[in-house]
Protein backbone atom coordinates (compact mmCIF):
# COMPACT_ATOMS: atom_id res chain seq x y z
CA UNK A 1 0.00 0.00 0.00
CA UNK A 2 1.46 3.21 -0.47
CA UNK A 3 1.36 6.48 1.53
CA UNK A 4 0.21 9.09 2.20
CA UNK A 5 -3.43 8.38 1.34
CA UNK A 6 -5.48 10.69 -0.86
CA UNK A 7 -8.37 12.30 0.60
CA UNK A 8 -11.20 14.12 -0.60
CA UNK A 9 -10.89 17.54 -0.03
CA UNK A 10 -12.87 20.04 1.75
CA UNK A 11 -13.76 23.38 0.50
CA UNK A 12 -14.55 25.66 2.86
CA UNK A 13 -16.00 28.88 2.33
CA UNK A 14 -17.14 32.14 4.41
CA UNK A 15 -20.54 33.59 3.74
CA UNK A 16 -22.58 35.76 4.64
CA UNK A 17 -26.08 33.49 3.67
CA UNK A 18 -26.52 29.81 3.02
CA UNK A 19 -25.50 29.07 -0.50
CA UNK A 20 -28.71 27.18 -2.51
CA UNK A 21 -26.51 23.98 -2.96
CA UNK A 22 -26.29 23.59 0.94
CA UNK A 23 -28.30 20.73 1.62
CA UNK A 24 -27.59 20.74 5.01
CA UNK A 25 -28.20 23.98 7.34
CA UNK A 26 -26.44 23.60 11.06
CA UNK A 27 -27.65 26.15 13.80
CA UNK A 28 -25.85 25.87 17.09
CA UNK A 29 -28.31 26.25 19.81
CA UNK A 30 -27.62 26.74 23.41
CA UNK A 31 -29.77 25.59 26.58
CA UNK A 32 -30.51 29.79 27.13
CA UNK A 33 -31.28 33.03 25.28
CA UNK A 34 -32.69 33.12 22.35
CA UNK A 35 -33.07 30.30 19.49
CA UNK A 36 -31.38 31.30 15.70
CA UNK A 37 -34.07 32.38 13.83
CA UNK A 38 -33.39 30.26 11.03
CA UNK A 39 -34.01 27.46 12.59
CA UNK A 40 -37.60 28.23 12.38
CA UNK A 41 -38.06 26.58 15.72
CA UNK A 42 -38.89 28.09 18.60
CA UNK A 43 -37.18 26.66 22.11
CA UNK A 44 -40.67 25.08 22.33
CA UNK A 45 -41.14 23.62 19.66
CA UNK A 46 -37.82 22.04 20.41
CA UNK A 47 -38.26 20.90 23.81
CA UNK A 48 -41.41 19.46 22.58
CA UNK A 49 -38.73 17.12 20.14
CA UNK A 50 -36.55 16.54 23.26
CA UNK A 51 -34.07 19.24 22.77
CA UNK A 52 -32.76 21.08 25.38
CA UNK A 53 -29.80 22.49 23.52
CA UNK A 54 -27.59 20.25 25.51
CA UNK A 55 -23.86 20.21 24.68
CA UNK A 56 -23.28 17.76 21.39
CA UNK A 57 -27.07 16.85 20.95
CA UNK A 58 -28.71 17.32 17.16
CA UNK A 59 -31.78 17.75 16.22
CA UNK A 60 -32.68 16.92 12.19
CA UNK A 61 -35.45 19.02 10.78
CA UNK A 62 -36.07 17.66 7.07
CA UNK A 63 -37.26 19.21 4.42
CA UNK A 64 -38.65 18.14 0.97
CA UNK A 65 -38.67 22.29 -0.21
CA UNK A 66 -35.44 23.40 1.27
CA UNK A 67 -32.30 22.46 2.73
CA UNK A 68 -32.61 20.13 6.14
CA UNK A 69 -31.91 21.92 8.97
CA UNK A 70 -30.39 20.81 12.37
CA UNK A 71 -30.11 22.39 15.00
CA UNK A 72 -26.96 21.61 17.88
CA UNK A 73 -26.42 21.63 21.00
CA UNK A 74 -23.67 24.01 22.20
CA UNK A 75 -24.85 24.42 26.21
CA UNK A 76 -25.02 27.22 28.36
CA UNK A 77 -23.95 30.38 26.11
CA UNK A 78 -21.50 31.25 29.02
CA UNK A 79 -19.46 28.34 28.97
CA UNK A 80 -19.09 27.87 24.91
CA UNK A 81 -15.81 27.77 23.86
CA UNK A 82 -13.51 26.51 21.14
CA UNK A 83 -14.12 22.92 22.41
CA UNK A 84 -17.76 23.09 22.24
CA UNK A 85 -17.62 24.07 18.90
CA UNK A 86 -15.08 21.87 17.43
CA UNK A 87 -17.42 18.81 18.85
CA UNK A 88 -20.38 21.12 17.63
CA UNK A 89 -19.15 20.56 14.32
CA UNK A 90 -18.32 17.02 14.66
CA UNK A 91 -21.75 16.67 15.96
CA UNK A 92 -23.04 17.98 12.81
CA UNK A 93 -20.92 15.96 10.26
CA UNK A 94 -22.33 12.71 11.96
CA UNK A 95 -25.85 13.78 12.12
CA UNK A 96 -25.35 14.27 8.04
CA UNK A 97 -23.01 11.67 6.58
CA UNK A 98 -24.46 11.70 3.52
CA UNK A 99 -24.69 15.37 2.32
CA UNK A 100 -21.76 16.74 0.16
CA UNK A 101 -22.34 20.83 0.79
CA UNK A 102 -22.88 21.54 4.68
CA UNK A 103 -23.15 25.31 6.01
CA UNK A 104 -23.18 26.44 9.62
CA UNK A 105 -23.97 29.37 11.09
CA UNK A 106 -21.73 31.65 13.41
CA UNK A 107 -23.48 34.67 13.24
CA UNK A 108 -23.90 34.75 17.01
CA UNK A 109 -20.23 33.73 17.56
CA UNK A 110 -19.69 36.95 19.27
CA UNK A 111 -22.12 36.72 21.75
CA UNK A 112 -19.95 33.67 23.26
CA UNK A 113 -17.42 35.60 25.51
CA UNK A 114 -14.95 32.80 25.62
CA UNK A 115 -14.44 32.80 21.73
CA UNK A 116 -13.83 34.88 18.52
CA UNK A 117 -14.58 34.48 14.85
CA UNK A 118 -11.11 33.49 13.98
CA UNK A 119 -11.45 30.19 16.79
CA UNK A 120 -14.48 29.75 15.89
CA UNK A 121 -14.01 29.02 12.44
CA UNK A 122 -11.09 27.05 12.73
CA UNK A 123 -12.60 24.58 15.28
CA UNK A 124 -15.73 24.29 13.48
CA UNK A 125 -13.61 23.18 10.28
CA UNK A 126 -11.38 20.92 12.31
CA UNK A 127 -14.61 19.39 13.90
CA UNK A 128 -15.48 18.81 10.43
CA UNK A 129 -12.53 17.45 9.08
CA UNK A 130 -11.93 15.55 11.99
CA UNK A 131 -14.99 13.57 12.70
CA UNK A 132 -15.59 12.32 8.93
CA UNK A 133 -12.19 10.92 8.84
CA UNK A 134 -12.51 7.08 8.03
CA UNK A 135 -8.88 4.98 7.28
CA UNK A 136 -11.00 3.16 4.59
CA UNK A 137 -7.45 2.25 2.56
CA UNK A 138 -7.35 -1.78 2.72
CA UNK A 139 -11.04 -1.88 2.35
CA UNK A 140 -12.98 -3.00 -0.63
CA UNK A 141 -15.80 -1.20 0.10
CA UNK A 142 -15.30 2.08 1.04
CA UNK A 143 -19.08 3.17 0.86
CA UNK A 144 -21.18 4.06 4.27
CA UNK A 145 -18.32 7.02 5.39
CA UNK A 146 -19.68 10.85 6.18
CA UNK A 147 -19.08 12.63 2.17
CA UNK A 148 -18.92 16.09 3.51
CA UNK A 149 -16.71 17.87 0.49
CA UNK A 150 -18.29 22.16 0.75
CA UNK A 151 -18.75 23.65 3.94
CA UNK A 152 -20.09 27.36 3.96
CA UNK A 153 -19.66 29.15 7.03
CA UNK A 154 -21.95 31.76 8.00
CA UNK A 155 -20.81 35.17 9.53
CA UNK A 156 -21.43 38.70 9.02
CA UNK A 157 -19.17 40.83 6.90
CA UNK A 158 -17.36 42.56 9.44
CA UNK A 159 -15.90 39.14 10.81
CA UNK A 160 -15.45 37.77 7.23
CA UNK A 161 -11.45 38.22 7.42
CA UNK A 162 -11.05 36.77 11.02
CA UNK A 163 -12.96 33.81 9.93
CA UNK A 164 -10.93 33.12 7.01
CA UNK A 165 -7.87 33.03 8.46
CA UNK A 166 -9.33 30.70 11.17
CA UNK A 167 -10.09 28.54 8.24
CA UNK A 168 -6.90 28.37 6.36
CA UNK A 169 -5.33 27.34 9.93
CA UNK A 170 -8.13 25.15 10.89
CA UNK A 171 -7.68 23.32 7.40
CA UNK A 172 -3.58 23.34 7.40
CA UNK A 173 -4.25 21.23 11.17
CA UNK A 174 -7.18 19.02 10.42
CA UNK A 175 -5.45 17.48 7.15
CA UNK A 176 -2.42 16.95 9.41
CA UNK A 177 -4.16 15.19 12.06
CA UNK A 178 -5.50 13.00 9.41
CA UNK A 179 -2.17 12.43 7.53
CA UNK A 180 -1.05 11.14 11.47
CA UNK A 181 -4.09 9.36 11.36
CA UNK A 182 -3.37 7.23 8.33
CA UNK A 183 0.04 6.44 9.81
CA UNK A 184 -1.04 4.96 13.21
CA UNK A 185 -3.73 3.04 11.38
CA UNK A 186 -1.89 1.39 9.07
CA UNK A 187 -0.34 -2.18 9.52
CA UNK A 188 2.96 -2.60 10.31
CA UNK A 189 3.28 -4.66 7.43
CA UNK A 190 2.43 -1.83 5.14
CA UNK A 191 4.57 0.56 7.47
CA UNK A 192 7.94 -0.01 8.42
CA UNK A 193 10.58 1.71 9.62
CA UNK A 194 12.24 2.42 5.99
CA UNK A 195 9.11 3.42 4.81
CA UNK A 196 7.94 6.16 7.23
CA UNK A 197 11.24 7.36 6.40
CA UNK A 198 10.83 7.14 2.45
CA UNK A 199 7.20 9.43 3.65
CA UNK A 200 8.87 11.22 5.79
CA UNK A 201 11.36 12.69 3.08
CA UNK A 202 8.59 12.94 0.97
CA UNK A 203 5.99 14.84 3.18
CA UNK A 204 8.62 17.07 4.65
CA UNK A 205 10.42 17.91 1.54
CA UNK A 206 6.93 19.61 -0.11
CA UNK A 207 6.47 21.40 2.78
CA UNK A 208 10.12 23.10 2.70
CA UNK A 209 11.60 21.20 5.57
CA UNK A 210 15.10 19.60 5.90
CA UNK A 211 15.08 15.87 6.01
CA UNK A 212 18.23 13.40 7.49
CA UNK A 213 17.60 9.62 7.66
CA UNK A 214 20.43 7.72 9.42
CA UNK A 215 20.41 3.96 8.16
CA UNK A 216 21.74 1.28 10.09
CA UNK A 217 25.59 2.50 9.32
CA UNK A 218 25.09 5.78 10.29
CA UNK A 219 23.33 4.51 13.84
CA UNK A 220 26.01 2.82 14.11
CA UNK A 221 28.08 5.73 13.81
CA UNK A 222 26.88 8.01 16.03
CA UNK A 223 26.22 5.52 18.47
CA UNK A 224 22.74 5.57 18.89
CA UNK A 225 22.86 2.08 20.74
CA UNK A 226 19.61 2.46 22.01
CA UNK A 227 17.59 2.04 19.16
CA UNK A 228 20.05 -0.34 17.52
CA UNK A 229 19.53 -2.58 20.63
CA UNK A 230 16.33 -3.06 20.42
CA UNK A 231 16.06 -3.80 16.99
CA UNK A 232 18.33 -6.71 17.34
CA UNK A 233 15.16 -8.55 17.29
CA UNK A 234 13.47 -7.46 14.21
CA UNK A 235 14.04 -8.48 10.11
CA UNK A 236 13.01 -4.85 9.32
CA UNK A 237 16.24 -2.45 9.94
CA UNK A 238 15.82 0.94 12.41
CA UNK A 239 15.95 4.17 10.95
CA UNK A 240 16.38 7.80 12.81
CA UNK A 241 14.36 10.91 11.21
CA UNK A 242 15.49 14.42 11.47
CA UNK A 243 13.13 16.92 10.47
CA UNK A 244 14.59 20.67 10.28
CA UNK A 245 12.23 23.66 9.99
CA UNK A 246 14.38 27.05 10.14
CA UNK A 247 12.33 29.98 9.63
CA UNK A 248 14.47 33.57 8.87
CA UNK A 249 15.22 35.58 11.82
CA UNK A 250 13.91 32.19 13.85
CA UNK A 251 12.78 32.98 17.53
CA UNK A 252 14.07 30.23 19.72
CA UNK A 253 14.36 26.84 19.13
CA UNK A 254 12.34 23.79 20.15
CA UNK A 255 13.26 20.02 20.04
CA UNK A 256 10.79 17.69 19.93
CA UNK A 257 11.02 13.79 19.82
CA UNK A 258 8.69 11.06 18.80
CA UNK A 259 8.69 7.47 19.66
CA UNK A 260 8.37 5.14 16.68
CA UNK A 261 7.98 1.77 17.36
CA UNK A 262 6.12 0.28 14.14
CA UNK A 263 5.03 -2.77 16.04
CA UNK A 264 5.68 -3.84 19.68
CA UNK A 265 5.40 -7.26 20.61
CA UNK A 266 7.17 -6.92 23.96
CA UNK A 267 10.05 -8.30 22.77
CA UNK A 268 11.77 -11.25 24.62
CA UNK A 269 9.15 -10.13 27.28
CA UNK A 270 6.46 -11.39 25.18
CA UNK A 271 3.28 -9.09 25.82
CA UNK A 272 0.22 -11.23 26.43
CA UNK A 273 -1.48 -12.83 23.55
CA UNK A 274 -5.03 -10.10 23.91
CA UNK A 275 -6.31 -7.44 22.09
CA UNK A 276 -3.72 -5.38 22.82
CA UNK A 277 -1.82 -6.99 20.23
CA UNK A 278 -3.46 -5.32 17.56
CA UNK A 279 -3.20 -1.91 18.75
CA UNK A 280 1.03 -2.07 18.99
CA UNK A 281 0.81 -0.85 15.41
CA UNK A 282 -0.18 2.39 17.12
CA UNK A 283 3.22 2.15 18.98
CA UNK A 284 4.52 4.54 16.99
CA UNK A 285 2.19 7.54 17.61
CA UNK A 286 4.95 9.68 18.96
CA UNK A 287 6.46 9.70 16.08
CA UNK A 288 3.63 9.96 13.66
CA UNK A 289 2.52 13.19 15.77
CA UNK A 290 6.09 14.79 15.78
CA UNK A 291 6.20 14.85 11.49
CA UNK A 292 2.44 15.81 11.17
CA UNK A 293 3.19 18.52 13.37
CA UNK A 294 6.56 19.71 11.39
CA UNK A 295 4.93 19.52 7.95
CA UNK A 296 2.37 22.23 9.25
CA UNK A 297 4.90 24.75 10.42
CA UNK A 298 5.88 26.76 7.12
CA UNK A 299 1.65 27.32 6.43
CA UNK A 300 1.39 27.99 9.77
CA UNK A 301 4.56 30.43 9.69
CA UNK A 302 5.85 29.56 12.94
CA UNK A 303 8.60 31.79 13.76
CA UNK A 304 10.83 29.77 16.32
CA UNK A 305 12.82 26.88 14.59
CA UNK A 306 11.67 23.12 15.30
CA UNK A 307 13.81 19.85 15.12
CA UNK A 308 11.94 16.89 15.12
CA UNK A 309 13.52 13.54 15.68
CA UNK A 310 11.77 10.17 14.84
CA UNK A 311 13.54 6.87 16.13
CA UNK A 312 11.82 3.95 14.80
CA UNK A 313 11.77 0.49 15.03
CA UNK A 314 9.91 -2.63 15.63
CA UNK A 315 10.67 -4.34 18.91
CA UNK A 316 10.42 -8.14 18.01
CA UNK A 317 11.34 -11.38 19.70
CA UNK A 318 14.05 -13.94 18.02
CA UNK A 319 17.39 -15.32 18.59
CA UNK A 320 19.65 -12.03 18.21
CA UNK A 321 16.48 -10.22 20.72
CA UNK A 322 17.76 -7.72 22.94
CA UNK A 323 17.93 -9.91 26.21
CA UNK A 324 17.57 -9.53 30.00
CA UNK A 325 20.51 -8.57 31.97
CA UNK A 326 22.14 -6.79 29.01
CA UNK A 327 23.78 -3.61 28.93
CA UNK A 328 23.63 -0.62 26.92
CA UNK A 329 26.17 1.82 26.32
CA UNK A 330 25.05 5.16 24.86
CA UNK A 331 26.25 7.96 22.79
CA UNK A 332 26.66 10.25 26.29
CA UNK A 333 28.71 7.23 27.89
CA UNK A 334 25.69 6.76 30.37
CA UNK A 335 24.93 2.37 30.55
CA UNK A 336 21.80 1.15 30.64
CA UNK A 337 20.90 -2.45 32.48
CA UNK A 338 17.69 -3.92 30.55
CA UNK A 339 15.38 -5.83 33.35
CA UNK A 340 12.28 -5.67 30.72
CA UNK A 341 12.66 -5.59 27.34
CA UNK A 342 9.15 -4.38 27.02
CA UNK A 343 9.97 -1.35 28.35
CA UNK A 344 11.96 -0.48 24.92
CA UNK A 345 10.70 3.47 23.84
CA UNK A 346 12.77 4.43 27.00
CA UNK A 347 15.78 2.43 25.26
CA UNK A 348 15.35 4.48 21.83
CA UNK A 349 14.06 7.99 23.05
CA UNK A 350 17.46 8.19 24.87
CA UNK A 351 18.97 8.60 22.08
CA UNK A 352 17.02 11.72 20.30
CA UNK A 353 16.95 13.20 23.62
CA UNK A 354 20.93 13.06 23.49
CA UNK A 355 21.32 14.50 20.18
CA UNK A 356 18.65 17.27 20.79
CA UNK A 357 20.18 18.34 24.09
CA UNK A 358 23.85 18.49 22.05
CA UNK A 359 21.88 20.67 19.99
CA UNK A 360 21.19 23.32 22.60
CA UNK A 361 17.43 23.89 22.29
CA UNK A 362 15.37 26.22 24.65
CA UNK A 363 13.29 23.26 25.43
CA UNK A 364 12.90 19.60 24.96
CA UNK A 365 9.34 17.96 24.39
CA UNK A 366 8.99 14.32 23.79
CA UNK A 367 6.22 12.41 23.35
CA UNK A 368 5.43 8.33 23.16
CA UNK A 369 3.18 5.95 23.80
CA UNK A 370 5.26 4.59 26.88
CA UNK A 371 3.53 3.39 30.03
CA UNK A 372 0.70 1.10 30.54
CA UNK A 373 1.17 2.67 34.42
CA UNK A 374 0.31 6.54 32.71
CA UNK A 375 -3.33 4.73 31.35
CA UNK A 376 -3.72 3.19 34.54
CA UNK A 377 -3.40 6.59 36.32
CA UNK A 378 -4.86 8.59 33.97
CA UNK A 379 -7.33 6.75 32.14
CA UNK A 380 -7.89 6.44 27.89
CA UNK A 381 -8.47 9.73 27.56
CA UNK A 382 -5.55 12.15 29.48
CA UNK A 383 -1.88 12.35 28.73
CA UNK A 384 0.50 12.93 31.45
CA UNK A 385 3.21 15.08 31.31
CA UNK A 386 6.08 15.43 33.18
CA UNK A 387 9.12 17.33 33.00
CA UNK A 388 12.24 19.23 34.94
CA UNK A 389 10.85 22.82 33.95
CA UNK A 390 7.68 23.82 35.70
CA UNK A 391 7.15 27.12 33.22
CA UNK A 392 7.55 24.52 29.90
CA UNK A 393 5.11 22.10 31.48
CA UNK A 394 2.73 25.45 32.06
CA UNK A 395 3.10 26.26 28.61
CA UNK A 396 2.09 22.71 27.72
CA UNK A 397 -0.73 22.80 30.39
CA UNK A 398 -2.01 26.17 28.73
CA UNK A 399 -1.89 24.52 24.85
CA UNK A 400 -4.01 20.91 26.30
CA UNK A 401 -6.57 23.87 27.49
CA UNK A 402 -6.39 25.72 24.05
CA UNK A 403 -6.82 22.65 22.00
CA UNK A 404 -8.87 20.14 24.39
CA UNK A 405 -6.09 17.48 24.10
CA UNK A 406 -5.91 16.60 27.89
CA UNK A 407 -3.16 16.26 29.80
CA UNK A 408 -2.41 16.21 33.53
CA UNK A 409 0.78 16.65 35.62
CA UNK A 410 2.89 14.11 37.05
CA UNK A 411 5.76 14.53 39.53
CA UNK A 412 8.89 14.03 38.34
CA UNK A 413 9.53 12.69 42.39
CA UNK A 414 13.38 13.07 42.71
CA UNK A 415 13.73 10.31 45.40
CA UNK A 416 12.34 7.15 43.25
CA UNK A 417 15.11 7.88 41.03
CA UNK A 418 16.95 5.03 43.31
CA UNK A 419 14.67 2.46 42.09
CA UNK A 420 16.45 2.27 38.84
CA UNK A 421 19.50 1.63 40.34
CA UNK A 422 21.93 -1.14 38.97
CA UNK A 423 24.47 -3.31 40.07
CA UNK A 424 26.00 -3.49 36.61
CA UNK A 425 25.10 -0.18 35.08
CA UNK A 426 24.44 3.29 35.62
CA UNK A 427 20.37 2.55 35.97
CA UNK A 428 18.41 -0.05 34.76
CA UNK A 429 15.53 0.49 32.17
CA UNK A 430 12.50 -0.24 35.01
CA UNK A 431 11.75 0.58 38.55
CA UNK A 432 9.58 -1.81 39.56
CA UNK A 433 5.90 -2.47 39.68
CA UNK A 434 4.71 0.76 40.99
CA UNK A 435 5.16 3.86 40.03
CA UNK A 436 5.83 3.56 36.21
CA UNK A 437 5.22 6.48 34.59
CA UNK A 438 7.31 8.45 37.04
CA UNK A 439 10.20 6.03 37.01
CA UNK A 440 10.01 6.13 33.00
CA UNK A 441 10.23 9.67 32.97
CA UNK A 442 13.21 9.51 35.65
CA UNK A 443 14.96 7.20 33.51
CA UNK A 444 14.54 9.94 30.51
CA UNK A 445 15.32 12.89 32.31
CA UNK A 446 19.04 11.04 32.72
CA UNK A 447 19.55 11.98 28.83
CA UNK A 448 18.40 15.55 28.74
CA UNK A 449 20.75 17.49 30.78
CA UNK A 450 19.73 20.93 32.09
CA UNK A 451 17.90 21.18 29.10
CA UNK A 452 14.09 22.35 29.99
CA UNK A 453 12.10 19.30 29.11
CA UNK A 454 8.85 17.80 29.31
CA UNK A 455 7.69 14.60 28.37
CA UNK A 456 4.36 13.47 27.10
CA UNK A 457 2.74 10.02 28.01
CA UNK A 458 -0.17 9.62 25.51
CA UNK A 459 -0.21 5.71 26.07
CA UNK A 460 -4.11 6.06 26.72
CA UNK A 461 -5.61 8.64 24.26
CA UNK A 462 -3.60 7.03 21.15
CA UNK A 463 -6.65 5.32 20.22
CA UNK A 464 -10.62 4.97 20.80
CA UNK A 465 -12.55 2.43 20.51
CA UNK A 466 -16.26 4.59 19.16
CA UNK A 467 -16.61 7.93 17.75
CA UNK A 468 -16.70 10.67 20.08
CA UNK A 469 -16.41 14.60 19.24
CA UNK A 470 -13.64 14.96 17.00
CA UNK A 471 -12.65 11.63 17.27
CA UNK A 472 -12.81 9.12 15.44
CA UNK A 473 -12.47 5.26 15.85
CA UNK A 474 -8.88 4.28 15.56
CA UNK A 475 -6.03 6.03 16.34
CA UNK A 476 -6.49 9.54 16.98
CA UNK A 477 -3.21 11.24 16.70
CA UNK A 478 -3.48 12.64 19.91
CA UNK A 479 -0.71 15.20 20.89
CA UNK A 480 -0.58 16.17 17.08
CA UNK A 481 -2.78 19.83 17.92
CA UNK A 482 -1.18 19.83 21.30
CA UNK A 483 2.76 20.68 20.24
CA UNK A 484 1.60 22.77 17.12
CA UNK A 485 -0.22 24.97 19.24
CA UNK A 486 2.98 24.76 21.92
CA UNK A 487 5.74 25.49 18.99
CA UNK A 488 3.68 28.13 17.09
CA UNK A 489 3.70 30.01 20.31
CA UNK A 490 6.72 29.26 21.83
CA UNK A 491 8.47 32.30 23.17
CA UNK A 492 12.57 31.67 24.76
CA UNK A 493 12.20 32.07 28.43
CA UNK A 494 14.33 32.36 31.23
CA UNK A 495 14.25 28.21 32.97
CA UNK A 496 12.53 28.35 36.34
CA UNK A 497 12.44 24.63 38.62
Amino acid sequence: MHLPIEHTPLRVDVVRAAPESAGVIGFPVTTDGTVPRGLGLSRKALAQHGFTGARGATLVVPSSAKATVVAIGVGDAAAVTPAVLRDAAAALARAVPGWAHVATSLAHVSSYPGVDQAEAAQAVVEGVRLATYRFLALKADRSGAPSIDALSLIVPAKAAAQASAGVERGLVIADAVRFARDLINTPPVHLTATRLADIAIEVATAAGLDVEVWDERDLVEQRCNGLLNVNRGSTEPARLITLRYRPRGARGHVALVGKGVMYDSGGISLKPSDASHAQMKMDMSGAAAVLATLITLPALGCRSAVTGYMVCTDNMPSGSALKLGDVITYRNGRTAEIHNTDAEGRLILADALILAEESKPDAIVDIATLTGACMAALGPKMAGVIGNDQALIDRVLDSSKHTDELVWQLPLHRPYRKMLDSQVADLRNIGGPLGGAITAALFLAEFVGEVPWAHLDIAGPMGVDADEGWLTKGGTAFGTRLLIDVVTRHEPRRRTR
